[in-house]
C-alpha cells in the first residue's frame, strides 16, 4: 500500500511540473487571455432578452460600494461639484416612485405643466454574440426631475445615475464600466413664432465610470429662451416649442456598448403671452393633462357643476336636445379661445336659446349657463350643436367662471391649448 501511494505521488508531481512548463513556455495550458483579447465578441443587452438559463449564475448584485473593494480600482476623473436637492424636488422624487408606471416611460411622469419626473430601472447583461456565455451585470435606476417656471422662460433638469449594482464572472471587472448621458435639443418651428431659439446649458454630456456616478449621482441643466421684452400686443407671443432628448449609453472596455435613443424625451413650450397667461411669461411642460375640477357638493358652484356634469354623462337631460348628442371635455378635450369678439357671438347664441326655452327671465336671480365655456373653441358657435344651456344662479355662474379662470392662468392655458373637465360628486 506504501509503495502505491509513493507512485501515486509521484505521477501527480510529475503532471504539476508539465503544467508549469506549459505556462512558462506560452503552451496549451497557459493562462486565458484578457477578455479584450478574445475572439469572442462580447455585447450589451437588456436582461429581459437573455434565456432564464442563462442568467442564474447572474442573479445575486450587490451594491457598488460593496463591490468595488474587492476589485482592483481605476483612477476616476474628479466628480462634479455636488448641488443640494431642494424640498421641491425631494417631494417630487417621493411622489414620482409611487408613479412607478407612468415614471418608468420615456416621457415620465408628468404631475402638472410645471414638474415632471422619470424613475428608470436598468437591467443589462453583457454576453458574447453568439449568445453561449454571459460574463456580467448592471443594474441602476436613471433619474430625471423636470422643474418649468410660471414667470421665467427657463427649465431645470437635475439628472442622475442611482442605485447601482454589480455582478461579474471570471476576470471581467465592473469598476471599468462607464454609463454617459447626452442631452439635445430639438426646435419645433411649425408651432413655435417667429425666430425661436433655446439656449442650451454649457454641459450637455456627462459619461463617467460606475464609482463616480455612485459617489456623485447628480448633475443640473438649464435651458432658457431668449427674453425679447413684451411683444404679445403686436400678437407675437414668442412661444417655442421644443422638445429635449436624452440619449443613454454604457460601456465597458471587452463589450460592445449598449445605447438607447431618446431614453428621455420632455417636451416644454417657453411663451411671453402677456396677461392672458396671467404671469407674463413663463415656461411649461406641454404634455401635461391640464383639468378643471369642480365638485357637486361644493355650494359655491354645485349648480354648475351639476350642469356639467348632465352635459358630459347625462346630455339626453340638456338642451337643446336631440338624440346621440355627445359634448366633449372628459375624454376628448376642449381648447382655450381668447378672442373676445368670438366668446360675445358664443354668449349670445347661448342667452337665445335660454330664451326660446324658458322665456324672458330677466329681473331675476338666474343666468344662462353654457357648457362648453363660451371661451372654448367647442363653445355654441361652432355649429355641431353639442353645447348646453340651463337657467342656474347667477352667483353659482359667476363663481363657476372664476374658478375656470383661475384654471387658464394658473397653468399658462393660451389660445387652442387644450384641457379636460373632471366633476367630483
Amino acid at each position: 500500500m506504501y509503495r502505491r501511494i509513493k507512485v501515486l505521488r509521484l505521477i501527480r508531481a510529475a503532471a504539476a511540473a508539465c503544467s508549469l512548463l506549459l505556462v512558462a513556455t506560452g503552451g496549451a495550458a497557459a493562462a486565458a487571455p484578457e477578455h479584450g483579447s478574445r475572439a469572442t465578441e462580447f455585447t450589451f443587452t437588456e436582461a429581459a432578452n437573455v434565456p432564464a438559463e442563462q442568467l442564474r449564475k447572474l442573479s445575486d448584485p450587490v451594491p457598488l460600494s460593496a463591490y468595488r473593494p474587492a476589485h482592483a480600482r481605476t483612477v476616476q476623473p474628479p466628480a462634479p461639484p455636488a448641488r443640494r436637492q431642494s424640498a421641491g424636488a425631494l417631494d417630487l422624487r417621493t411622489e414620482c416612485a409611487q408613479q412607478e408606471a407612468a415614471a418608468k416611460t420615456v416621457q415620465g411622469w408628468i404631475k402638472s405643466r410645471f414638474e415632471s419626473c422619470q424613475k428608470r430601472p436598468y437591467d443589462l447583461v453583457i454576453r458574447d454574440k453568439n449568445g453561449t456565455e454571459t460574463i456580467g451585470r448592471l443594474w441602476f435606476d436613471q433619474w430625471i426631475l423636470g422643474f418649468a417656471y410660471d414667470g421665467s422662460r427657463r427649465v431645470d433638469y437635475v439628472s442622475s445615475i442611482e442605485n447601482i449594482h454589480v455582478q461579474t464572472v471570471g476576470d471581467e471587472d465592473a469598476t471599468k464600466w462607464t454609463i454617459g448621458q447626452s442631452y439635445r435639443t430639438a426646435v419645433h418651428t411649425d408651432t413655435s413664432d417667429p425666430n425661436p431659439q433655446v439656449t442650451d446649458p454649457a454641459t450637455i454630456k456627462r459619461e463617467e465610470l460606475l464609482g463616480v456616478w455612485d459617489t456623485t449621482p447628480h448633475w443640473y441643466l438649464t435651458y432658457t429662451s431668449p427674453d425679447n421684452g413684451p411683444q404679445h400686443s403686436t400678437g407675437n407671443q414668442q412661444r417655442v416649442a421644443a422638445m429635449i432628448h436624452l440619449d443613454l449609453f454604457v460601456d465597458s472596455p471587452n463589450a460592445t456598448s449598449h445605447s438607447e435613443v431618446d431614453a428621455y424625451r420632455s417636451r416644454i413650450r417657453f411663451d411671453y403671452a402677456g396677461p392672458v397667461a396671467g404671469k407674463h411669461k413663463g415656461t411649461v411642460f406641454s404634455d401635461a393633462r391640464v383639468k378643471l375640477v369642480m365638485s357637486r357638493k361644493d355650494p359655491a358652484v354645485n349648480e354648475s357643476a351639476l350642469h356639467i356634469y348632465d352635459a358630459i354623462k347625462r346630455p339626453s337631460r340638456t338642451f337643446p336636445s336631440f338624440l346621440g348628442k355627445l359634448i366633449p371635455g372628459e375624454k376628448k378635450p376642449l381648447h382655450r379661445l381668447v378672442d373676445p369678439e368670438k366668446q360675445r357671438k358664443n354668449r349670445e347664441k347661448s342667452i337665445k336659446m335660454c330664451n326660446s326655452i324658458w322665456g324672458d327671465y330677466s329681473g331675476t336671480r338666474l343666468e344662462c349657463d353654457e357648457y362648453p365655456f363660451a371661451s372654448t373653441q367647442e363653445g355654441s358657435t361652432k355649429g355641431d350643436n353639442k353645447y348646453s344651456v340651463r337657467l342656474i344662479e347667477g352667483t353659482d355662474n359667476g363663481a363657476g367662471g372664476n374658478m375656470l379662470n383661475s384654471m387658464f392662468t394658473l397653468n399658462r392655458v393660451l389660445d387652442g391649448d387644450p384641457f379636460y373637465v373632471k366633476i367630483t360628486s
